[in-house]
């Protein structure tokens, strides 16, 4: 027993290590570190990222640490999702599945260890955060006495067991066929908005995100120190408030036994999912690829198809560009056509939906085309743009596209792609756009369907990857479609009818700054190379 579980800690720890060194780990790091940043802004700052009424806390270990730990918890149970999100399809990609699949170690082990890394992984980072809290209650001098069990304490009750279901969850979906590719990114999204909203909504079980009790508290303090504030008058989340914060003194609060018990049952749910996938999980056996009904439950089960884009089918001894004359072409015709072809491949469903949002375009009202219909337009190609830059590396023909001689019209090919597949999702918006004579909202159509692709593109390429695009996009377009201007790409937050974000302007311009952060990219790689 102490064997084996020597064996798993070792596994857990090396993949840990392994992913520490991604670049998705240092993205999601380095913004959970502003994160900590924003939850304890300048004491006149107007953006918040929590207030009770028009009060917050005082800057002191209890109030900082909680601050920072529900800020954590929101933020690793979204973004440390897609960072460990690769477990399985990576020791897939590497051929290291198929190794494993050969030694004794069961499936039900091989799934403890992923899911151990993926704790280790996301648990480093709500140690940072623990961290920053502790940096940031020190620059922000309103108390200079550290409390170290009051600062960590939430870390341990809010966030931990809030990233180790997540943890979970990430394992589960990597062996669910239908949710291994990018589908799987889109459907947490939304699941991870209705467990937010949900789980701040009293009585939720297992409490949610655990906020209820320490805000309870906040609101008791508030009140007994003769401050204003409603049942529901709560935020959780970056907010601009018109006026600074007032300031409460709160001393923390002690969790009851039915918060604790909630808490640990959430350790518990995630600890039953962990094992459930050796049920119908397939691990990498290439004896097992048709599922044969010979093969014991349990053991050496693997996918069906490829997560994160399969290993090469076919190896090449050529690298680089070819060495001999190259008669250059006019072959950009074919090339788009060809990039075209890729980016629209496969999914009767999706050519159904896109037929009914554009149905909808032509038959809806203008408000609501704009308000509803042109931000579903912007969200049904997600998967589509989401392989820009990084389908060639995830399919393993990187190295066969490296003999192309002339790589930067490849890339500009595949922008343009990009840009094509926008231009039939949002087509019937345009129209009625111009049809009404909107010239401001075809303005900002047109620089949505330049900056989408070219942002899909940029992180693409310096990801190899399609997870970070996702990532990106889709709380940008989930502010945007819920009438926050700041960041509107599409045009669809309007006051009086007029523009009400930034200008047009700003992302036509950004889209070619994209394209030569992509080509740039590709140079330094095929340089290095």
């Amino acid at each position: 027993m102490l064997a084996a579980a020597g064996r798993l800690g070792r596994l857990a720890f090396g993949d840990f290590l392994d992913r520490a060194r991604r670049p998705a780990y240092l993205v999601v790091l380095a913004t959970a570190v502003g994160l900590g940043y924003l939850a304890v802004p300048d004491t006149d700052a107007h953006w918040v990222l929590m207030r009770v009424g028009d009060y917050r806390g005082r800057y002191d270990s209890a109030y900082t640490g909680m601050v920072t730990a529900l800020g954590a918890a929101l933020w690793l149970s979204l973004g440390g999702f897609y960072a460990v999100r690769d477990a399985l399809a990576r020791d897939e990609r590497t051929g290291v599945g198929e190794l494993l699949a050969a030694s004794p170690l069961h499936t039900a082990g091989y799934l403890a260890a992923k899911f151990l890394g993926n704790v280790l992984v996301l648990a480093s980072m709500v140690g940072v955060l623990a961290g920053t809290a502790l940096v940031m209650q020190v620059v922000r001098d309103e108390s200079s006495s550290v409390d170290p069990v009051a600062l960590v304490a939430p870390f341990l009750l809010v966030t931990l067991p809030v990233v180790v279901l997540t943890a979970a969850m990430a394992l589960l979906s990597e062996t669910v066929p239908a949710l291994r590719g990018g589908l799987g990114n889109v459907v947490w999204f939304f699941a991870w908005l209705v467990a937010v909203l949900g789980g701040m909504a009293p009585g939720i079980p297992l409490g949610g995100l655990g906020v209820h009790q320490p805000v309870a508290s906040m609101r008791d303090d508030l009140l007994a120190q003769g401050g204003q504030v409603s049942e529901g008058d709560f935020s959780l989340g970056l907010t601009y408030e018109e006026t600074p914060l007032r300031v409460f003194d709160w001393d923390g609060f002690t969790p009851t036994t039915g918060y604790l018990l909630g808490r640990a049952t959430l350790v518990l749910v995630a600890v039953v999912l962990v094992p459930l996938p050796a049920l119908w999980f397939a691990r990498f056996d290439p004896g097992r690829r048709g599922g044969g009904s010979g093969t014991p439950a349990g053991r050496h089960v693997a996918p069906a198809a490829p997560a994160e884009g399969a290993r090469p089918v076919m190896a090449t001894a050529f690298a680089g560009r070819p060495r001999t004359p190259v008669r250059p072409g006019r072959a950009g015709g074919r090339l788009l056509t060809g990039e075209l072809r890729i980016l629209l491949r496969g999914g009767r469903w999706w050519w159904l939906g896109l037929a009914a949002i554009t149905a909808a375009g032509a038959l809806a009202p203008l408000s609501g085309v704009i308000r509803f219909v042109l931000p579903l337009a912007w969200l049904w190609p997600i998967l589509r743009w989401s392989r820009l830059g990084s389908q060639r590396h995830e399919h393993g023909v990187a190295t066969l596209l490296d003999a192309y001689p002339t790589p930067h019209r490849r890339t500009i090919a595949e922008g343009l792609a990009g840009v094509c597949v926008a231009a039939l999702a949002g087509l019937a918006p345009l129209a009625r756009l111009l049809v009404a004579g909107d010239w401001p909202g075809v303005a900002a159509w047109c620089g949505g369907a330049l900056f989408v692709p070219a942002l899909a593109l940029a992180l693409g390429t310096l990801s190899r990857s399609h997870r970070l695009f996702q990532t990106i996009y889709l709380p940008l377009w989930y502010v945007t479609a819920n009438g926050l201007p700041f960041l509107d790409f599409m045009g669809a937050c309007r006051i009086d009818g007029a523009l009400a974000g930034p200008s047009p302007l700003l992302f036509l311009a950004s889209a070619p700054l994209l394209l030569v952060a992509a080509l740039a990219t590709n140079a330094a790689r095929s340089a290095a190379s």
